[in-house]
C-alpha cells in the first residue's frame, strides 16, 4: 500500500517512518509547524529522516493554532510543566483537537499524492493524557477519511497497543539512530530531562533495556508514574 506518515521527528514517528518504509510503498513524510516550543527542536530532525529514507518531505504552516488555542506547549502559552508524564499537570500541553486538525490535513495531501494510507504513531503511552491519541478516536477519524475520500485512504496506527518502551525497542530493531529523534516539550540545545516527554524518553529507553543515546540537562531520578489516573481532559469518544 502506498503511504503518507505524519513525522513529527519525535521517537515514536520517526520510528513509524522507518518502520512503513519496510512495511509498505512509503509516498511521503508530512510535519507541521503549529507554533510548539519544541517545533524548532523536532523539525529538522523530521527532514533529516525523510531524507535519509529518500522521500519526500513537506512541512505545514498552522499558524492559527499558536495564534488562537490554549496550551502551554505553544509559544503563546505559559511554561512547560515538570514531572511524569500520566501527572494531572499535563494536560495543560494538550493543544485541543490537534490530531484531528493535523490528520484532517494529511488525509487530503495522502489522497492528493496517490497513497491509500495515512501513518500515525499514537501509541499507548498517550491515551492518559490526549484525548486525540486514544483508539476510539482514532477509529471514529478513520471511518471519516475512509467514506471521506475516494481512495478510502486507511489511517493506520501500528504502535497503538505499544508502550513507548516497545517503540524505542523496535527502533533499534530497524536501525534508527534515537539520538537523531527529539522529546523535550520546551526545545531548547539539549533535553531538559524533566518535563513529562523527557521522563517518558528516559523510561523508555530504561523498558526496552537500551542504552539513552540523549543529552540531558538534568538527570534527576525519573519521578513516579501517578497512583490515580488522571480524568479525561474531555469526554471519550
Amino acid at each position: 500500500m502506498k503511504v503518507v506518515v505524519l513525522c513529527s521527528g519525535g521517537m515514536d514517528s520517526v520510528t513509524a517512518l522507518h518502520w512503513s518504509r519496510r512495511a509498505h510503498d512509503l509516498v511521503a513524510a508530512i510535519s507541521f509547524d503549529y507554533g510548539a516550543k519544541h517545533n524548532p527542536s523536532e523539525l529538522p530532525l523530521a527532514r533529516e529522516h525523510a531524507a535519509q529514507v529518500g522521500v519526500r518531505h513537506e512541512t505545514i504552516r498552522l499558524d492559527f493554532v499558536n495564534q488562537l488555542f490554549k496550551s502551554d506547549l505553544l509559544l503563546s502559552g505559559a511554561e512547560i510543566p515538570e514531572g511524569h508524564y500520566e501527572d494531572e499537570n499535563m494536560k495543560r500541553t494538550v493543544v485541543p483537537f490537534r490530531n484531528a486538525i493535523m490528520l484532517s490535513i494529511a488525509c487530503g495531501f495522502a489522497e492528493s499524492s496517490g497513497a491509500q494510507g495515512l501513518v500515525i504513531a499514537a501509541h499507548g503511552g498517550d491515551h492518559a493524557i490526549y484525548p486525540d491519541c486514544r483508539e476510539d478516536f482514532m477509529r471514529a477519524m478513520g471511518e471519516a477519511m475512509r467514506f471521506g475520500t475516494y481512495a478510502g485512504v486507511q489511517l493506520l496506527r501500528p504502535f497503538i497497543a505499544l508502550t513507548k518502551g516497545q517503540i524505542a525497542a523496535e527502533g533499534a530493531r530497524l536501525g534508527v539512530d534515537l539520538s537523531r529523534t527529539w522529546s523535550c516539550y520546551k526545545g531548547g540545545a539539549i533535553h531538559c530531562g524533566k518535563c513529562g516527554t523527557c521522563v517518558e524518553r528516559r523510561e523508555a529507553f530504561v523498558q526496552a533495556g537500551l542504552a539513552d543515546p540523549t543529552i540531558y540537562a538534568s538527570l534527576d531520578p525519573i519521578p513516579d508514574k501517578p497512583l490515580v489516573q488522571p480524568p479525561l481532559a474531555f469526554p471519550s469518544c
